[in-house]
């Protein structure tokens, strides 16, 4: 902390006067009522067709304008942006660079403080190092190739780059001071008492990061029965047995959770009612500590149990799962126990044994549950209806209040939704992502044949990732041909009797159209993009269990 407050102090100097001197489809304006189900023939009709068929539907005609608005800069949050205005007439003279994919942690807590700032900024997207190669115009830039990386050019032509993401954040507050009408991040210099505790909460969390990576990324030791420190805190004479590293990251997430309740909201600070710079050092990774402790430890720190073992770092996260902006960044657990491995190292299996195979088998989609239709309303491990679970544009285009009763809210819940009502705003975005790229889509699904995913150049540590595999040619017409009656289910209107229909349609096009030679081929390609539906680089969770699930509904029917 010490060194990146000297490098701080080095750039502001050079850089802050320069600063203060500083393919998406078109939007549809209107659309005509969608059928309660498309005819059989249209499965055959090009993707164009299924396109135009999904912007006509209320949710993808508001996301079509929606799509257009981020490409201009004006639209909300998205892990995919490459610009952001905020009310800028001038194209920005800073450039960030982050991971594509939206796995990297530290480019998530500086886009987070970059949207809740609303700092004019481009974006360009990089992968990381364990899903593909970084391009050499950014290595020119960026030799280290370390994200995220921050560019400014100054009036004279000069370009200065500054990596490391405190660094960065710090940089960006500095130069979006409160006095020009931007949110504050930091404590300010002369309130040493909050500068203290800023300090005393960066060390806490580095903290509980090294529990974090005792706990995941080691052999757990042995398991004793006694209470320990944190059970005897609690008042209670026995906890189950855990072992040391157990004992001690939880005893660490105690720590935490004082220090949120010494607050009066459910943030680290209460001199503003929004996240500061402290709250998103935390989220980035405490988000991953949730779905590795759950997948690898049985360990499930949004239960009932641990909401009343710690309620204010749970209010905490309440409060970030009602943000659009924090939701546009969070991944859902799958994405992170595959994401995790190539960035940290493998996590062990441990902790509780019955509940970790039980998450491990709801998480992978194993259970006979989570990603299979009919779909309950929630999910038994990751709940998603804390906040928005769609784009509030979908939500507002379908009609969809939030649990205060406010059309398309920010900052509520929506547990109270209308479940049919949500459940086909959820498929039609899943069926409007499909149609927008159908073509490229059943290309890449096809690695999933036998003649597919041969990568004679070189491989990526990153079990989602296989960028540059081949795919089985002679397969793609044929997953084209799932896919589209995948995606016409999807797409259906008209409530459970008009979505039954259509899947019933579905299953029928595919015992017709796929031959036999070709069925089990075609279901291994659409088991390999649903093992890819990445969250929330492809689609929130909400509406990626919708197309996870659709794609085993017509798995089955192959096999």
């Amino acid at each position: 902390m010490a060194r990146m407050h000297v490098v701080w102090r080095l750039l502001v100097p050079l850089l802050a006067a320069e600063v203060n001197s500083f393919s998406s489809r078109p939007s549809l304006s209107s659309f005509t009522n969608f059928p309660t189900s498309l005819a059989m023939s249209t499965t055959t009709d090009s993707w164009e067709a299924l396109q135009s068929a999904a912007s006509n539907t209320p949710v993808g005609s508001a996301l079509d304008q929606e799509s257009a608005s981020r490409t201009a800069g004006t639209g909300a949050a998205f892990v995919q942006n490459k610009l952001r205005l905020f009310g800028a007439d001038e194209k920005p003279k800073l450039t960030l660079y982050r991971d594509h994919a939206g796995w990297c942690p530290y480019c998530q807590k500086t886009m987070l403080l970059i949207e809740e700032k609303r700092i004019p900024i481009n974006i360009e997207l990089v992968p990381m190092r364990s899903y593909g190669d970084k391009p050499e115009s950014f290595l020119r830039i960026v030799p280290s190739g370390l994200l995220p990386a921050l560019l400014v050019e100054t009036s004279d032509g000069r370009k200065q780059v500054v990596t490391e993401s405190q660094v960065i954040m710090e940089l960006l507050d500095s130069w979006h001071p409160v006095e020009d009408g931007f949110k504050q991040m930091m404590p300010s210099e002369e309130d040493s008492a909050s500068m203290q505790r800023y300090r005393q909460l960066s060390n806490l969390e580095r903290e509980l990061f090294s529990w974090w990576c005792t706990l995941i990324f080691r052999p757990e030791g042995p398991s004793f029965g006694s209470p320990g420190m944190l059970g005897k805190l609690m008042g209670k004479s026995s906890e189950p047995a855990m072992s040391g590293a157990m004992s001690g990251f939880l005893e660490c997430l105690e720590k935490v959770d004082n220090a949120l309740a010494s607050t009066k909201g459910p943030w680290f600070f209460d001199w503003t009612e929004h996240p500061t710079m402290i709250d998103f050092v935390y989220v980035s990774h405490v988000e991953r500590m949730l779905a590795s402790a759950a997948f690898w430890k049985g360990l499930d720190l949004r239960s009932d149990k641990y909401q009343q073992q710690f309620p204010a770092l749970n209010a905490w996260l309440d409060a970030f799962e009602k943000r659009e902006c924090y939701l546009a960044f969070k991944s859902d657990y799958y994405t992170h126990v595959k994401d995790i491995p190539p960035q940290y190292g493998p996590g062990y299996d441990g902790g509780f044994e019955d509940e970790r195979i039980s998450f491990q088998k709801n998480i992978s989609g194993k259970d006979g549950k989570s990603w299979t239709l009919p779909l309950s309303f929630d999910d038994d491990v990751q709940p998603l209806y804390r906040g928005p679970p769609l784009p509030l544009c979908a939500l507002k285009a379908a009609g969809i209040s939030g649990d205060n009763g406010e059309l398309a809210s920010e900052g509520t819940s929506y547990e109270k939704a209308e479940p049919e009502q949500m459940a086909e705003a959820c498929r039609q975005m899943a069926g409007w992502k499909i149609a927008s790229n159908g073509s490229a889509v059943a290309k890449f699904a096809a690695r999933g044949g036998p003649e597919g995913s041969r990568n004679p150049r070189k491989g990526f540590g990153a079990e989602l990732a296989d960028p540059y595999a081949q795919s089985d040619q002679k397969l793609i017409p044929s997953v084209e041909t799932a896919l589209k009656s995948v995606c016409v289910a999807l797409l259906a209107q008209g409530g459970p009797s008009a979505h039954d229909a259509a899947l019933n349609e579905m299953k029928d096009n595919l015992q017709t159209q796929i031959s036999k030679d070709q069925a089990r081929d075609v279901a291994s390609s659409l088991a390999y993009l649903r093992d890819r539906i990445g969250v929330p680089r492809d689609l929130p969770l909400a509406s990626a269990r919708q197309l996870r699930a659709h794609l085993n509904a017509a798995i089955d029917v192959l096999h």
